[in-house]
């Protein structure tokens, strides 16, 4: 199965309790309908990625990324590779990149939430597919060179130093984790 047809099925099976992510999803179908090079960089209209919030929940924190090109605290994730198998698969290539920590598990269920986002030209738009990774017991992390830092964050303190994106991304990855205890 394609990267691309893996996505599509991804998306066809994504449900949310949040009104504004069946729009997105749908919105993520047509462009992949629309754009059979929608999953790459290449692709003008925009392109899907994938990203992973590292979350330890043990401790009640997650790991944020001060990513060096935009200069803002956010959750791992990136492009899609042609060696990614699935989006899952990228999410959790992302994470484990970006943050060092070998070991790294992808909340089951699939995909948390969905993000849609401006970016510079020449692409216009990230689609971008969140998952939730946890971190194992004991995890460190290592800064790559996509990063200017990496530092754990308490829950309570991630809305004073990320975005509304991100935020909603860690209060989606709660209610998962909590959903399942």
């Amino acid at each position: 199965m394609s990267l691309h047809d893996d996505a599509a099925l991804v998306l066809k099976g994504y449900e949310s309790p949040d009104p504004d992510q069946g729009e997105l999803r749908r919105g993520y179908l047509d462009h992949l309908a629309q754009h059979p090079d929608g999953m790459w960089k290449a692709c003008g209209a925009g392109h899907l990625t994938a990203s992973a919030l590292v979350v330890d929940p043990e401790r009640g924190r997650v790991l944020l990324t001060l990513h060096r090109k935009l200069r803002m605290w956010l959750q791992m994730g990136g492009h899609c590779e042609p060696q990614d198998e699935s989006l899952a698969a990228a999410a959790l290539r992302e994470a484990t990149e970006e943050s060092g920590i070998t070991g790294l598990t992808l909340l089951g269920g699939g995909p948390v939430r969905l993000d849609r986002h401006p970016i510079p030209a020449p692409c216009h738009w990230h689609l971008d597919v969140q998952y939730a990774a946890l971190a194992p017991s004991g995890a460190t992390e290592q800064i790559s060179e996509e990063s200017l830092d990496l530092r754990w964050f308490a829950y309570a303190e991630v809305a004073s130093v990320a975005d509304t994106s991100v935020v909603r991304l860690m209060e989606r990855t709660r209610a998962e984790l909590e959903r399942r205890r």
